[in-house]
C-alpha cells in the first residue's frame, strides 16, 4: 500500500504518517500539489493521496484527470469543519477525514483501497486448480497470460501471484488497455518527454518504469492496436523501453501478466494479434473457469459479498435464505462472478427481515433468474419481446436502444456489456460518447440507471 501525504496541516498529517506507516503502508510526502505531481510524474506512484484540505485541491484533481493519473484522493482537515468537508467532496475528494487523525478511521480507509485485492474466494475444484497453479508458478520471473470470460476474476488472479511473488514489495501497476484511446496508450505504458506532442507539459514517466522492480499486468491485451504490439514484443523481448519523444532507451525490470477475454489464437489467425508476441506472453496460461462451470463457488461467493456489503453499507449482516441459495445456484450468470456480486449487492439493499430472501435476489423486473437459461429459449423469449416494439424505429433507434438497455442491465459496467454485445470496449466507448454528445443520458460506470 503506497501512500502519498500532501500538505502539513499544522504537523497533523505527520502523525496520520506514523499511525500508516504502522499500519504497514509505504509513505511519501510532498509539500504541496505541485510536488505531488512531480513525483507522480517521475514514476514514484501512490495507491492513495491524502491532502491537506487547505491544498487547491480542485486543481489536484483536473491535472490528475488530465494526466491520466488515476489515483483515489481523500482530503483531511483540523476538526470536523462541514463547510471543508463539503468543499473537498465537491472538488473531487472520495472522502473528508477529521483531524487529529483517529487510528482505527486512518485504518479503515486503508483497508478500503486494499479491500480484495489478494484474497480469492473459491471453494469448487475447478477453481482450486487454477489457484494452485498460479501459487506455484507465483515466485518465478515468467511471463502469464491469464484468460476468461469478462467478470470471472483475472485481475484478482493477477495480484494474488504479485503477492506471492519474490516482487511482493514493489508496485504491482495495471493499465487497462481497452479503456485508454489507441493515441494515449503508448505514452501511458512507455512514458514520454516534455513538449513530444500537444499537451505534454512535462516529462511524464510511463507505466513500465513506474512497474520497475515489480509487475505490470496489461488488461485486455487483445484490444491493444497492432503498431504498439510491436513495440511491447521488444519491450519484453529487451528489457528496454523507448519513451514518446525520448532520445535513449530505458532499461526496465519487471514481470509482465497479461489478460484477455478473447482467444489470443483465434485473433493472431485472424491478423489482429501477433504470433511472436503471444508466444513471449503466453509462457504460461492461467484460464479461469466461468461461474457456471465451478457451480461451488456461487454460495461461497455469495456469502462473501452479502457480509462486505453488509459491511460498506452499515448494514446488519443477513444469511442467504436457502430458496435464494437454491436459485442462485441454479443461475447461469452470463457475467460471471461481477454480475454474482451486482446481484448480491443489490440484494444487501432489498433485503428485509432476518435473511436475505428470493424476492432480493431476483431480477429488478421479479424475472426468475433461471427463466430462459437455455439458449433456445432466451432467443424466442427474446425475439418476443422486441418484435412487439421495434415496428417503426430505425435501425440505429434499436442499436442505441439495446446498448444503453444492456449497459444499464450490467450497472453500468462497460466490459461486461461489450462482451453480452459481441463488440470490443473500444467500439462501446465511441457508441457511448456518441450519444452522450447527442444530449442521450448514459448510465455512468456501476450506476445501473441512466442520471
Amino acid at each position: 500500500m503506497r501512500l502519498m501525504i500532501v500538505g502539513t496541516l499544522s504537523g497533523q498529517l505527520t502523525q496520520a504518517s506514523k499511525i500508516a506507516m504502522d499500519r504497514g503502508a509505504k509513505v511519501t510526502h510532498a509539500e504541496d500539489v505541485d510536488q505531488c505531481m512531480r513525483v507522480l510524474r517521475a514514476g514514484r506512484g501512490a495507491d492513495l493521496l491524502m491532502v491537506d484540505v487547505g491544498q487547491p485541491i480542485r486543481d489536484l484533481v483536473r491535472m490528475l484527470g488530465e494526466e491520466r493519473i488515476h489515483v483515489p484522493l481523500v482530503a483531511c482537515g483540523i476538526d470536523n469543519d462541514a463547510k471543508a468537508a463539503v468543499a473537498a467532496i465537491h472538488a473531487g475528494a472520495k472522502e473528508y477525514i477529521p483531524l487529529p487523525p483517529d487510528p482505527e478511521l486512518i485504518a479503515a480507509v486503508l483497508a478500503a483501497v486494499a479491500e480484495d485485492r489478494h484474497d480469492i474466494v473459491f471453494k469448487d475444484d475447478a477453481m482450486k486448480a487454477v489457484v494452485d497453479l498460479a501459487a506455484q508458478i507465483a515466485k518465478s520471473d515468467a511471463s502469464v497470460l491469464i484468460t476468461g470470460e469478462s467478470g470471472t476474476g483475472k485481475e484478482v488472479l493477477a495480484r494474488y501471484i504479485h503477492a506471492r511473488s519474490n516482487r511482493a514489495g514493489r508496485p504491482f501497476i495495471s493499465i487497462n488497455c481497452a479503456a485508454i484511446p489507441e493515441q494515449l496508450l503508448e505514452s501511458e505504458l512507455f512514458g514520454h518527454e516534455k513538449g513530444s506532442f500537444t499537451g505534454a507539459v512535462a516529462r511524464r514517466i510511463g507505466k513500465f518504469e513506474e512497474a520497475d522492480g515489480g509487475t505490470l499486468l496489461l488488461d485486455e491485451i487483445s484490444e491493444m492496436d497492432a503498431r504498439l504490439q510491436a513495440k511491447l514484443l521488444r519491450a519484453i523481448q529487451e528489457r528496454v523501453i523507448d519513451r514518446v519523444g525520448g532520445q535513449r532507451p530505458v532499461p526496465v525490470n519487471i514481470r509482465i501478466l497479461a489478460t484477455s477475454n478473447r482467444n489470443l489464437s483465434d485473433e493472431v489467425k485472424k491478423g489482429t494479434f501477433r504470433e511472436d508476441l503471444l508466444y513471449r506472453l503466453n509462457v504460461m496460461n492461467l484460464r479461469i473457469p466461468p461461474l457456471r462451470e465451478r457451480p461451488q463457488d456461487i454460495i461461497v461467493l455469495s456469502e462473501h459479498f452479502a457480509r462486505k456489503f453488509a459491511e460498506s453499507n452499515g448494514l446488519p449482516y443477513r444469511l442467504i435464505s436457502a430458496e435464494a441459495a437454491k436459485e442462485l445456484a441454479k443461475a447461469r450468470f452470463p457475467g460471471n462472478v461481477r454480475e454474482l456480486e451486482n446481484t448480491i449487492h443489490r440484494a444487501v439493499l432489498l433485503a428485509q427481515g432476518d435473511e436475505i430472501g428470493i424476492d432480493a435476489i431476483r431480477q429488478p423486473d421479479g424475472a426468475r433468474m433461471d427463466q430462459a437459461s437455455g439458449p433456445a429459449q432466451q432467443a424466442a423469449l427474446a425475439a418476443e419481446a422486441v418484435t412487439r416494439n421495434l415496428v417503426g424505429l430505425t435501425v440505429e433507434a434499436v442499436e442505441r436502444a439495446l446498448i444503453l438497455d444492456t449497459l444499464n442491465h450490467c450497472l453500468g459496467n462497460r466490459t461486461h456489456a461489450a462482451n453480452i454485445l459481441g463488440i470490443s470496449i473500444r467500439t462501446l466507448r465511441n457508441k457511448l460518447n456518441q450519444y452522450h454528445a447527442e444530449g442521450v443520458p448514459v448510465p455512468p460506470p456501476q450506476a445501473g440507471q441512466a442520471a
